[in-house]
């Protein structure tokens, strides 16, 4: 059966089908959470996932791929687990491995991550226009109209603060990549 159709069944209540798609789709969302997640927290991740697959299955629609409609429950899911997570983890460990180049330098590791930390404050406080848009389409991985909604706005702003954002950030990041970019 196809993961539609085993979608379909899920929604029916066929746990059957669940562990099915599980059994498919697990390891690879896995492999992919593994790039923003700490190795032991993956596991945790991929299970809400799965959980949220059980409730959300009577809400799909076949219009795309089932593993892309499996792939944005684990970004939901990866973003929100970090963001219970507090202040702290909400630099993704993927950008701070992205940052170091592979180098593997602890010390390196901690001063990237407190660069990203300063890029993030320079956005404004914790619920602030610019960085709660920020969260919410990077952190978050949400649409425009997503934001838009969520933050009754039009979508326009939602862009403006956006590139606002992005602005922002590049300032703060400025010294550290116009060292990279250098080197």
């Amino acid at each position: 059966m196809d993961d539609d159709g085993l979608i379909a069944r899920v929604a029916a209540g066929d746990d059957g089908a669940l562990r099915e798609l599980f059994s498919r789709h697990a390891p690879w969302l896995a492999a992919r959470l593994r790039v923003v997640l700490p190795a032991v927290d993956v596991e945790d991740v991929v299970q809400e996932t799965f959980l949220g697959v059980w409730r959300g299955a009577a809400g799909y629609r076949p219009d795309g791929t089932a593993g892309g409609w499996l792939w944005g429950i684990a970004r939901r899911q990866a973003a929100l687990f970090l963001r219970r997570r507090g202040p702290g983890e909400l630099v993704l460990p993927a950008v701070v491995e992205a940052d170091m180049g592979g180098v593997g330098d602890p010390t390196e590791a901690v001063l990237s991550r407190l660069d990203l930390e300063k890029a993030v404050a320079a956005l404004g406080p914790p619920g602030g226009p610019d960085r709660e848009t920020w969260q919410l389409l990077c952190v978050e991985d949400r649409s425009v109209a997503e934001v838009a909604a969520l933050m009754g706005v039009p979508e326009g702003t939602v862009k403006s603060r956006a590139h606002r954002a992005r602005r922002t950030l590049r300032a703060a990041l400025g010294d550290r990549l116009a060292v990279e970019g250098g080197s």
